[in-house]
């Protein structure tokens, strides 16, 4: 039963499962069957004399675009309003509510001190239409965000522009084909070389700029197979993106040999920067010789993560890279960059700098997001890395290993450990054994720590690990939650070898019980029907109208 699928009975339910055979139609009903005709959320003032006057000069709509009716909206309370969607809201897990260990998606705390600042005047109301006299705080800040980058990952140019991780990879995947077109390689280099044990997304972007996508093998240990990046590197290769540290929550100790590899292929080196919060301070992509990298920071510097967005995924690239970044970009034209930035460490704005937008940029590949991107998570990650400063984030990485491999340690006996190596921001488990002995499958284990109130890992990703666990800590968890995790792994693992039949019915004490993810995912009912506005729905044979619910 799709998740939104109401059952015969208890009609109007918003969510609907079955647990032990019986149905369970609890929770909240829709809000259409809360609707009563003439109820208001919001009552606004009667227009004035002088508004009606001024509607009367103004030219009438044609009726072609005019509603027949008006739109068939519940008609609800403020209050029955709110009371509603703050029910819903609270069936949803999230991290300020638990544990959330979703492997390589970083689902970590986000400090209220970041929220503060979004959310001040001067910033939250800042226009991207703004012009520039109205705008040199904002531009300061997406500058000195910008310089922060560099420092950070060692590349000399920075682009904010990209709204999310995949849609950095898409930014530099263009500037890729754009280098080498610029270079009179362009119909030649055809092929994106990918390891098996990178993001999904990396060989999906290859795909959507119009390259062909050749997957690399892991070695034994989880590496990349390095005999066989230089076996598919030649003159038709574009690109290797590679992720590092990788899925496999393994940093590429053979990194500076592909590096160069790839180099002297012609080459450029790409690398999926989503896993950054793992090696701040620690290594700098663009140092090492990295072309290109985007950073994700909705995971590495905070910003809220999850529910589509808004997310933001900046790209760092080399000099030769530099030419084709997305315009415009936020620059500095007047002032010393050293003074400002120290300025700015300090706390203190500097007289006379101004910023503005460099749009004089002739090999650029064009915008790739309407105006500078989403500027509010630009002042959150702002924030984040000012409040921790160059000691916190080498801290946070530090953790976030630790976190990891504490997991690894003491779980390595109860589940599986394909790549016993020490982890950076995520150790990857398997259920092969308890799938092997008991027939308990990872699905299983994922639904029976939500009995636990916590979010599971990530499950059957990597592709290359059979059955897969994937669990990322975090460095905001404390030792307590980690041990409470390690506790119910455990007894996971036991009721697995003693019941297998009770993980089987898991989870049964969450609102809905384990629903039919093929039917939700494939036929998922997001419409209801209704007949008049706030009245009690229709039968069957009469006329009913359906109205799109969000």
């Amino acid at each position: 039963m799709s998740v939104a699928e109401a059952p015969s009975s208890g009609r109007g339910s918003a969510f609907a499962g079955a647990v032990g055979g019986d149905e369970l139609t609890i929770v909240e009903p829709l809000i259409f069957d809360r609707s009563r005709t003439d109820r208001r959320a919001v009552r606004f003032p009667s227009a004035s004399a002088a508004a009606l006057a001024s509607a009367t000069a103004q030219p009438e709509l044609p009726a072609s675009v005019l509603r027949s009716r008006a739109p068939r909206l519940p008609e609800v309370s403020e209050l029955d309003m709110l009371r509603h969607f703050n029910r819903l809201a609270h069936l949803n897990h999230a991290i300020d509510i638990g544990f959330y260990p979703l492997g390589s998606c970083t689902m970590k705390y986000n400090p209220k001190v970041n929220e503060w600042a979004a959310r001040l005047p001067g910033l939250a109301e800042s226009h991207p239409l703004d012009p520039e006299d109205l705008s040199q705080g904002s531009l300061e800040l997406m500058w000195l965000l910008a310089e922060l980058l560099k420092e950070i990952s060692g590349f000399p140019a920075i682009s904010l522009q990209p709204a999310a991780g995949a849609h950095g990879e898409l930014t530099g995947m263009l500037m890729t084909r754009a280098y080498h077109r610029a270079n009179g390689e362009g119909e030649q280099r055809i092929k994106v070389l990918v390891p098996d044990s990178a993001h999904g997304t990396n060989p999906a972007t290859a795909t959507m700029v119009g390259y062909q996508t050749v997957t690399i093998p892991s070695n034994e240990r989880g590496g990349i197979d390095l005999e066989a990046l230089r076996a598919a590197l030649g003159p038709d290769v574009a690109a290797l993106m590679i992720t590092n540290p990788s899925t496999l929550g393994i940093f590429e100790d053979q990194i500076g040999q592909v590096i160069a590899a790839v180099k002297d292929a012609g080459a450029i080196a790409y690398m999926d920067g989503a896993n950054l919060n793992a090696i701040l301070g620690r290594f700098r992509p663009g140092e090492a010789g990295f072309d290109i990298m985007h950073f994700n920071l909705h995971k590495t510097f905070s910003t809220p993560h999850g529910g589509g967005g808004p997310g933001a995924g900046p790209i760092g690239v080399s000099e030769r890279l530099e030419p084709f970044l997305p315009a415009p970009i936020p620059t500095l034209v007047t002032g010393d960059a050293t003074e400002v930035r120290a300025n700015a460490w300090a706390g203190r704005s500097t007289d006379g700098a101004r910023f503005a937008l460099d749009d004089d940029r002739p090999q650029s590949i064009g915008k790739v997001r309407s105006c500078h991107g989403n500027f509010g998570m630009f002042v959150r990650a702002y924030t984040y890395i000012r409040s921790n400063g160059d000691a916190g984030l080498r801290t946070i990485s530090e953790d976030a290993v630790l976190a990891a491999n504490y997991l690894r340690v003491q779980l390595h006996d109860t589940y599986d450990l394909p790549y016993d190596r020490l982890s950076k921001h995520e150790v990857v488990f398997s259920g092969r054994r308890q799938k092997r002995e008991h027939g308990v499958t990872t699905l299983d284990i994922a639904k029976a720590i939500l009995d636990h109130g916590i979010h599971p890992p990530t499950i059957y990703f990597p592709l290359i690990v059979e059955e897969a666990l994937m669990v990322e800590p975090t460095e905001t968890e404390s030792l307590e939650t980690l041990d409470h995790f390690v506790g119910v792994m455990r007894a996971i693992a036991d009721l697995a070898a003693s019941d297998p039949a009770a993980l089987k019915r898991a989870p049964t004490t969450t609102p809905v019980g384990r629903l039919d993810e093929a039917a939700a995912a494939r036929r998922p009912d997001l419409r209801h029907t209704v007949g008049a506005a706030g009245a009690p729905e229709a039968p069957p044979s009469a006329p009913t109208a359906e109205v799109p619910t969000t």
